[in-house]
């Protein structure tokens, strides 16, 4: 992805821009809060007023108005020696004052009120100064941020009811398969002579949670010139990225390498040593990039989020693009015997001292796709591990879109939902 530009800048409505990268920095017009304000209802005191004050010896103060959060801050009084003012959470500080004490500690009335206690005098005394989260003229975020929920409230708090994102990049998959039917024959899938061309719906799905607008080519037949004609067609009606899946491999019918090289594409690699997945390649046809996955289901999808994701993200102008990798403990044993990367479907949880633990989610056959979505992680076994035994660390990835840890662990009800892993622990391969 080094070579990879981020796509061009576009103006976005703020309740548009969920999920976006920033194009360019925001800078806050106003400093955040705008004014000193009460961290806590009570009333707002002159230190030297209340200093001392106890439940046996309480001071006694005047009390002069009420400050409700709102409140216009360039209209208060001067909070005066022997006085106080009522204030509640978020209401501006009136001048003179510097301390709020706060209502656990008065014994109120209407006109006066008794100070019983002057235990919130240390430190900021329940006030939070202006511009403590953002000062007038700082950076709120820079260039390449994603916009989440809470960015969504910090922006609109700075005024930005619009902000330059980079446009959502445009992508265009394309799959090939005389095997391969959509769900409309699905008849023919009754009848024992085609099969659901199931990436045809996970894999579009996986790009648009990774923030592409997507276009699925109809299926495509295992024929070189309609594979030509698709590749054409698609960089003709406007893609920033080309995906294929299937035809990557050496098969007699696979034929997306010849198609690209026959549009005077340009090949990067053509195989990865990792399983599921090695039949991978990337390259540019008729300037655009192109990435060209695995048709088995499982390997499509590994690789979706090992490489389009990520691909996907530099693309849209994100900062972050890589995964990150967690440290967790295997509880099954597996052997990995080909000296290859291994990406293992597991479910992690916590532990009972809070480790994660990784669990395999089922068989691993690189056709068996609903293990993948039983799984939340793929446990990365490196080619020089193997045998991976219970209790060994390894690190893992997260699943696009697995935020969510659940607490299942081995042997609960949900977890003897889930396939049945004996068929690859114990010592069995991968």
């Amino acid at each position: 992805m080094r070579d990879v530009v981020a796509l061009p800048a576009e103006t976005a409505a703020l309740s548009d821009a969920l999920g976006r990268a920033l194009a360019d920095a925001v800078i806050s017009p106003i400093a955040l809060p705008l004014w000193d304000n009460a961290g806590m209802d009570g009333y707002a005191v002159r230190r030297d007023d209340v200093r001392g004050a106890t439940s046996d010896a309480p001071v006694l103060l005047h009390v002069t108005t009420s400050i409700a959060a709102g409140a216009d801050a360039t209209t208060l009084h001067v909070v005066q020696p022997g006085t106080a003012a009522r204030i509640m959470t978020g209401a501006p500080i009136p001048p003179g004052a510097d301390a709020v004490v706060r209502i656990e500690d008065t014994d109120r009335g209407t006109a006066r009120v008794h100070i019983v206690s002057d235990r919130d005098l240390a430190g900021r005394a329940n006030i939070r100064p202006r511009g403590e989260d953002v000062e007038a003229g700082a950076r709120v975020f820079d260039a390449g941020t994603t916009i989440g929920a809470s960015h969504l409230g910090a922006l609109a708090s700075v005024g930005a009811a619009h902000v330059r994102v980079h446009s959502r990049p445009r992508v265009a998959v394309l799959s090939s398969g005389d095997e391969l039917v959509l769900l409309d024959r699905f008849d023919d899938v009754l009848a024992g002579r085609r099969i659901v061309s199931s990436s045809s719906y996970a894999l579009p799905a996986l790009l648009r949670q990774a923030g592409a607008d997507v276009r699925v080519i109809p299926l495509l037949p295992d024929d070189l010139d309609a594979v030509i004609s698709a590749v054409r067609g698609a960089v003709a009606d406007g893609c920033d990225l080309l995906l294929t899946t299937g035809g990557v491999s050496v098969g007699a019918h696979d034929y997306t390498r010849d198609a690209l090289q026959a549009l005077g594409g340009t090949l990067g690699f053509w195989r990865a040593r990792i399983r599921p997945g090695g039949p991978i390649g990337t390259g540019r046809v008729l300037g655009v990039p192109w990435l060209g996955l695995p048709g088995n289901p499982v390997s499509t999808m590994v690789t979706g989020a090992l490489f389009a994701w990520p691909l996907v993200r530099a693309l849209a102008g994100h900062r972050d693009v890589h995964h990150v990798p967690l440290r967790v403990r295997a509880t099954d044993a597996m052997e990995t015997p080909a000296p290859l990367t291994y990406f293992v479907r597991v479910r992690l949880a916590p532990d009972a001292d809070g480790t994660l633990t990784a669990t395999l989610a089922g068989p691993q056959g690189s056709n068996l796709l609903r293990t993948m979505a039983v799984a939340n992680a793929l446990l990365i076994v490196p080619e020089d591990v193997t045998r991976v035994q219970p209790g060994m660390m390894l690190q893992a990835l997260l699943m696009p879109g697995q935020d969510f840890l659940g607490t299942d662990l081995p042997g609960s009800a949900q977890a003897d939902q889930t396939d049945s892993a004996d068929s690859i622990a114990g010592g069995s391969h991968v």
